[in-house]
């Protein structure tokens, strides 16, 4: 007799924190561990892997609790990884500090996860990780959604950004290897896509091509399979009235316009070194807003050294006046390494806060309203399963809309009906037109009609 013995399976805790461009380098960390059996309990996880941000203050605070913490819960022989851009940003010190920490690796050595655990070795590679469409990707969080990165790095110098300095410059994928994987994406069943980089307007840009988005909107439409699809964080000085009119003519492409104005007095955007007049701005923001059906979200940054009252009157009056579908506001935070952290003119903390806080609800407001707005609308939705809520609701997406930032639809009717009149059964990853009858809370509750 023939006993073949199963080699026990060993197990993986994957955190990914900050970005959407962070959980991308997850998956592809995760598709290189396809062996280990993903776990939520890190207690009992033989690998621990803590994809850090490095962004801002609060982002860096919560990767190092995010990893002490798993350290504390962790079992004696777990490998623990600290890996992602807080590592790469602080890799002498951190190695210095953190002799918790097993395996420390940075941006440039996704692929290789594998490698490192089974040798329990460091790595920080000089050329930043871009993923080519031959990479194994374990896709989380959907059965039919994807984010694709476009680019790594940025060749932008806002004052405040210290990505550059530990991302590099601008490094875009080639359209050929993009389409490739959209393709495997398309034939693994997904179907709507969210496009990402740390500046997707100045996509192709590194290889002299301007009108790199005009090329990959052109090329995704040829893709049979995709359903729809938005971009992500475009930066005023490379997006261009042709590109917002190619996005509105697309078939595919979501009229979704997501730009970090960060600020728009014209005072802040020359010490931000944003790169852009306002009147320029404006007008691609009025060129945005003037397309059928559109979608604009942005972020502003408060308490930037320099940022005087008039200042912060003026983007509020902006703020109210335009009446944006979503905006986050971030409190400025002082990053070593950018031209803002050099300043003398800084803006004192308790003002920041309470900046933050004011136009914090004006944001409220005007999200409420374009929430107000859809009510009695029809449109097309993503259903996405059961709400958290109550088993009676299940939870949607706007099509238009990106995932987990943009809201969530409470679908609580169903019109549709089978052959014996009864009630059909709706399918998840599905898109489904509804009518849309109130707003609880932050909630729209829908109807599905078609």
């Amino acid at each position: 007799m023939n006993f073949t013995t199963k080699k026990p399976t060993k197990s993986l805790h994957l955190v990914s924190l900050g970005c959407t461009k962070n959980l991308v380098d997850s998956e592809i960390m995760l598709g290189k561990l396809k062996d280990y059996e993903i776990t939520n309990d890190a207690s009992n996880a033989d690998v621990i892997i803590v994809n850090t941000c490095g962004f801002i203050d609060s982002a860096k605070e919560e990767s190092i609790n995010t990893i002490l913490t798993l350290h504390d819960e962790r079992k004696e022989e777990s490998v623990l990884v600290m890996a992602g851009c807080l590592s790469e940003r602080y890799k002498d010190e951190l190695q210095k500090e953190l002799p918790e920490i097993d395996i420390f690796t940075g941006v440039g050595d996704y692929d290789k996860i594998d490698q490192l655990v089974n040798e329990k070795r460091s790595s920080f590679s000089d050329e930043v990780f871009l993923l080519s469409e031959t990479n194994d990707r374990v896709i989380t969080g959907s059965s039919y959604h994807a984010y694709v990165k476009l680019s790594e790095g940025c060749n932008q110098t806002c004052s405040f950004c210290a990505i550059p300095s530990f991302k590099g410059k601008l490094h875009s994928r080639t359209l050929e290897s993009l389409v490739k994987e959209v393709k495997n994406l398309v034939k693994s069943g997904y179907c709507d896509f969210s496009f990402v980089s740390q500046d997707s307007s100045s996509f192709l840009r590194d290889m002299n091509i301007k009108n790199g988005l005009e090329k990959l909107i052109e090329e995704v439409e040829k893709i049979e399979g995709v359903k729809s699809a938005r971009i992500l964080y475009l930066y005023p000085s490379t997006t261009t009235l042709k590109l917002i009119e190619k996005i509105q003519k697309s078939k595919i492409f979501e009229n979704y316009f997501d730009m970090p104005l960060q600020h728009i007095s014209s005072n802040l955007l020359k010490i931000m070194k944003r790169g852009k007049g306002v009147e320029k701005l404006k007008e691609l923001m009025d060129a945005m807003r003037k397309v059928p059906n559109s979608f604009v979200r942005t972020t502003f940054i408060v308490g930037h050294p320099g940022e005087t009252q008039e200042d912060f009157e003026e983007l509020c009056t902006y703020v109210k006046e335009y009446k944006f579908d979503r905006a986050n506001v971030f409190s400025y935070s002082d990053e070593e390494g950018t031209t803002a952290y050099d300043r003398i003119d800084k803006v004192a903390q308790d003002i920041i806060d309470q900046r933050a806080d004011i136009l914090g609800e004006i944001i409220s407001k005007t999200t409420k309203e374009s929430l107000e707005n859809e009510i009695g609308k029809e449109f097309e939705v993503y259903i996405d399963g059961e709400s958290q809520e109550h088993e009676y609701l299940l939870s949607a997406r706007k099509k238009s809309w990106a995932p987990d930032i943009d809201g969530e639809i409470y679908i609580n009717d169903n019109e549709l009906v089978d052959e014996s009149n009864e009630a059909l059964q709706l399918k998840f990853g599905s898109i489904y037109k509804v009518k849309v009858t109130e707003l609880v809370g932050d909630k729209l509750l829908a109807t599905v009609i078609k």
